[in-house]
């Protein structure tokens, strides 16, 4: 009698009553311990039932319930923190429990793994002094983004910091390599003077040096950092890595890196002399001889004015390659490059006797010149195959990206051995056993390329290639594909899972999975197909312009022991964050962080890592369970393939206890 006299009431008013609004939120008390904090704000008037209600009452508590999740323990039970009033219920007709205006819930939970979603609801009814709302439930969704609480088991902090180590390293190196550059070595003993003869009190001169050195590093360091901390104030991270994904997968910025790059090769080989206009450099110099930190502010920006024409490719190329992490990154890097370039010109500002050390200016510099070329040919070619794989153009697969390299080295090996010149080479009846040395790496790192044009994996250059499925004659392909149609049952030896794809996957004629694994790329798909088959999801953020995503692939996915979990045990999602294929409209989505519509797959994606996972940086492996539930903290670059062995069983470990609950 009591549910009819709640029905009929409530529906009497011809209108749905919300008189109890929800709120939840997480307050975290240390790593691992967390509060789910439930506030209900009642109206005037209206009161919310305890959970704990007296005998006789049949009103209905307030009952929570969550989600079963096998990184989230609960810690004892929901506690009630608001003052609960005990008085006779005119509505129920019996002593009850409830809040009025305002009520607080906690639960406190233990969180195993970081970077998971905690979902619940509460049931719960209300009453006035006339009438109660019908029994109604609010679900809530809460989403733990703490990436400080990765466990040392995945390693992950180390892998992420062994990645940007590499990437410093890198710039270093070219840092020193640009001082080689025939732009560049002919200033150093003209500038090493300037402070020599700049004054004769020896502490200034070493203090101007130093100014000096610290001037050629905020040059190169500082604007990259204004852009980014411009970026980053108006329009926050996700802008920031917006506009880098931008600058490093869409066509008009690699086309252009593409041609400079070509523009400058040319230039080099001897066709024509890029460099800024006079003006501008006459002014910086004019500037300079003003001497006191003044001038050697200007010295500096010189420098960098003069040795633009070589140092722009390099520059260029290591911001390109560092935005694909972190959006600090590039600072990072740069800062680096600029504190190699510049240390040698500090150091012998101080000491200026160790010019006698150096070798003079001659026809090695056009040597390194010329060299430099065919090294900017190569590596422009990357930019110009990022846009092809971006935009599937189909203009530069695997085995014609190989052929250019491997003629455009072999090229550089007869140079060196000396069966090639250019019009600004010196005549030499010899070459010297340096020369000799570097020809035969030449020649030996084609021979390396060569077997790629059938299918080899080239693991050393997995990251600059385009992607092995894009090879028309895979040797390795082939076989398999002949392996597996044969009379022999080899099907366990290969572990195909084509049999487990509940249907074709979606943009299957575009996007790819390596060694011939089977997956999905389309989230929602791929979780539908492992809840049929009651497997868990192994996500792999991905990206056409990733590099770090194909040295992954080659020197880690490709162990056979990898690929059988893979096949065996897990439904794979590759997700594309910079796929610039249009989505029809009933897949576009609003983005929650932003608001804007997402209308490619890769936007889609991209926006789907940054809001689930707060990371927009690939690869990222996430493992889940049905409910979408991480299994084990998500894995991000790291070449050790043990651990990730050991992170995919520890997964299905989880995955089979969460399956027992």
């Amino acid at each position: 009698m009591f549910w009819i006299f709640v029905s009929l009431t409530t529906f009497s008013f011809g209108q749905v009553l919300e008189p109890v609004k929800w709120n939840f939120e997480l307050k975290k008390i240390n790593d691992t311990i967390y509060t789910v904090v439930g506030k209900a704000t009642i109206e005037k008037g209206w009161h919310l039932y305890s959970q704990h209600l007296p005998q006789g009452n049949i009103a209905l508590p307030t009952r929570f319930e969550f989600e079963e999740n096998p990184v989230i323990e609960l810690i004892g039970k929901v506690e009630e923190k608001s003052e609960v009033i005990e008085k006779e219920d005119a509505t129920v007709g019996a002593m009850s429990r409830f809040f009025a205006n305002e009520a607080l819930f906690e639960q406190k939970i233990k969180v195993l793994n970081p970077n998971t979603t905690i979902k619940g609801l509460v049931e719960f009814m209300a009453c006035d002094e006339e009438q109660c709302i019908p029994p109604a439930e609010h679900h809530f969704e809460l989403t733990i983004q703490d990436q400080s609480m990765l466990t040392e088991k995945t390693e992950e902090p180390q892998a992420k910091n062994l990645s940007l180590w590499a990437v410093i390293l890198e710039a270093i190196l070219w840092g020193f390599a640009a001082l080689l550059t025939p732009c560049v070595f002919p200033m150093v003993p003209m500038t090493i003077s300037f402070f020599i003869k700049s004054t004769q009190n020896k502490l200034r001169s070493k203090i101007n040096a130093g100014f000096f050195g610290i001037s050629i590093v905020a040059l190169y360091t500082l604007p990259i950092a204004a852009i980014i901390f411009i970026t980053y104030i108006f329009g926050g991270e996700s802008v920031t890595a917006d506009i880098f994904n931008w600058l490093s997968t869409h066509w008009v910025p690699n086309i252009l890196f593409f041609l400079i790059f070509m523009i400058f090769a040319a230039s080099f080989f001897g066709a024509f002399e890029i460099v800024l206009p006079n003006w501008m450099v006459n002014k910086a110099d004019s500037k300079a001889d003003r001497g006191g930190l003044i001038g050697s502010f200007f010295m500096a920006l010189t420098l960098v004015l003069v040795s633009f024409s070589c140092t722009g490719p390099i520059v260029g190329t290591i911001i390109v390659k560092s935005t694909q992490g972190e959006i600090w990154e590039p600072v990072i890097t740069m800062l680096f490059f600029s504190v190699a370039f510049a240390l040698p010109f500090t150091l012998l500002a101080f000491f200026p006797s160790w010019l006698n050390n150096l070798p003079k200016s001659g026809g090695w510099l056009n040597n390194v010149k010329v060299v430099l070329g065919f090294i900017e040919v190569a590596l422009g070619l990357k930019f110009l195959s990022v846009a092809d794989q971006v935009y599937h153009w189909g203009i530069l697969d695997r085995e014609v990206y190989l052929s250019i390299w491997i003629v455009t080295f072999t090229l550089l090996g007869f140079y060196l051995l000396g069966k090639l010149k250019f019009k600004h080479d010196s005549e030499s009846s010899h070459i010297g056993v340096f020369r000799l040395f570097l020809s035969i790496i030449t020649f030996s790192f084609v021979l390396y390329m060569i077997p790629g044009l059938w299918g080899a994996p080239l693991k050393m250059l997995s990251g600059y290639l385009p992607p092995q499925n894009s090879l028309d004659f895979d040797l390795n392909r082939i076989i398999r594909e002949n392996v597996q149609n044969s009379s022999f049952v080899v099907q366990a030896q290969t572990n195909i899972n084509s049999d487990e794809m509940c249907d074709k996957p979606k943009y299957s004629d575009l996007l790819h999975l390596p060694h011939g694994l089977q997956g999905y790329f389309d989230y929602e798909q791929g979780l539908k197909c492992a809840r049929q088959t009651g497997k868990p999801i192994f996500i792999d953020f991905t990206g056409h312009g990733c590099v770090n995503c194909r040295e992954m692939e080659a020197n880690v996915w490709s162990d056979p022991r990898v690929q059988k979990i893979l096949r065996d045990n897990f439904i794979i999602i590759a997700l594309y964050v910079d796929d610039k294929t249009e989505l029809p409209e009933s897949e576009w989505v609003v983005s929650q962080r932003d608001g804007k519509v997402k209308k490619t797959i890769g936007k889609k994606w991209a926006d789907f890592q940054i809001t689930r996972y707060n990371v927009n940086a690939q690869p990222y492996y996430v493992l889940l369970d049905h409910k979408e539930n991480l299994l084990m903290p998500p894995r991000a670059y790291n070449l050790d393939v043990e651990q990730f062995i050991e992170f995919l069983k520890e997964g299905l470990k989880n995955f089979e206890k969460s399956k027992l609950k």
